[in-house]
């Protein structure tokens, strides 16, 4: 690939944190942790197209895939609550205004979509994923091996930490000299918003809305940090797969992880959801935007257009201390063809019967 000259779409708030960027009709921060561990790509071209393609094409190969992709899902009841936060951590990120919101009842996959469950898929499909197409996607260096990083010579001036790799993917996630094989069961990695609805339609399924995956993040608690509640670490206990130490420099691992997680670790939410919080970063179906409306709502859905896709939940790379953003609350954008070694998702479903 050539050198990302072009601004990863992920970045922007960073830099408008910093001081550095200007850009039009976008609210400017100070002092603000940025979005350093949002996982970003060099800006692609044509992402609409692409789109439209990954739809048609899940949407040929979604015959057998309806029971094989189906993985354990919960029931969620319908329900109001408080969306966003009267007291936003980051303020260019749209966490506020606080405002209630009315949901129908549907369905959340437990877990977030692992490797055996994409395996299965591609398996079944022959789907080819955008990083692959592209030959390379974004790496965390602290994960990469030395003979890796000898061979890459630009990294994103305002996130070095983060890298491009040339065969970075799915099945590489940290460039080709690596391999999946002893994380079946964890969340798969550089996958695209384009390339997780090849896989929820593939499966019968869908992604889930930004207001949909926040209500299922609370598991019924109202105003509260955390899927668990506001402290951290309650009773001393790792509650998510997060950061410990000096990002980016030390990583102590303290919840017993330097990267990804199985997507079966750490206690459930109040809904029998894991790792809500933290692990990977999580795909919605909502376009992205800043400004919401403080009125009652009823299954919003997001605008109707826009040019990136909001994503939730954090990762693995975040810390208090640049990127809060393992609260329900929290979100961040990507473009629709971005991949990273820290982003992934899982799916929703509607409930039988009418709405």
């Amino acid at each position: 690939m050539a050198a990302p000259t072009r601004l990863c779409r992920c970045l922007v708030p960073l830099l408008l944190g910093m001081g550095m960027v200007a850009a039009a009709g976008t609210p400017g921060t100070s002092g603000t942790p940025g979005t350093g561990d949002c996982g970003c790509s060099a800006s692609r071209a044509a992402g609409d197209g692409r789109e439209a393609a990954a739809r048609r094409y899940s949407a040929a190969a979604a015959g057998g895939g309806r029971s094989a992709g189906r993985g354990p899902m919960v029931a969620i009841p319908g329900g109001v609550f408080t969306m966003g936060t009267q007291e936003p951590e980051i303020q260019q990120d749209g966490e506020g205004p606080a405002r209630r919101v009315h949901i129908d009842s549907f369905y959340m996959d437990q877990y977030e979509v692992s490797n055996q469950d994409f395996e299965r898929f591609v398996n079944s499909t022959g789907y080819i994923t955008e990083a692959e197409k592209f030959g390379d996607s974004f790496v965390f260096e602290g994960m990469l091996s030395e003979a890796v990083k000898a061979d890459i010579h630009q990294a994103v001036a305002a996130a070095p930490w983060w890298l491009p790799v040339k065969g970075a993917s799915w099945k590489h996630p940290e460039g080709p000299d690596s391999s999946i094989s002893s994380r079946m069961d964890h969340p798969v990695l550089h996958v695209s918003w384009n390339d997780a609805v090849a896989f929820c339609t593939w499966a019968g399924k869908r992604l889930p809305t930004e207001a949909e995956w926040e209500y299922s993040c609370r598991g019924g608690l109202e105003n509260r940090l955390f899927p668990w509640g506001n402290k951290l670490q309650p009773k001393g206990q790792h509650y998510a797969n997060i950061w410990q130490g000096e990002f980016p420099t030390n990583n102590t691992a303290e919840d017993g992880y330097k990267g990804t997680a199985p997507v079966s670790a750490f206690p459930p939410n109040g809904y029998g959801l894991y790792n809500m919080v933290g692990n990977a970063w999580e795909w919605t179906s909502d376009w992205w935007a800043v400004h919401h409306s403080p009125q009652d709502l009823h299954n919003p859905k997001g605008p109707s257009s826009g040019t990136d896709r909001v994503k939730k939940g954090g990762s693995y790379m975040c810390h208090k201390s640049y990127c809060y953003r393992y609260r329900c609350a929290a979100r961040s954008q990507n473009t629709p063809d971005s991949s990273a070694s820290n982003l992934g998702f899982r799916c929703a479903a509607d409930a039988p019967g009418p709405h």
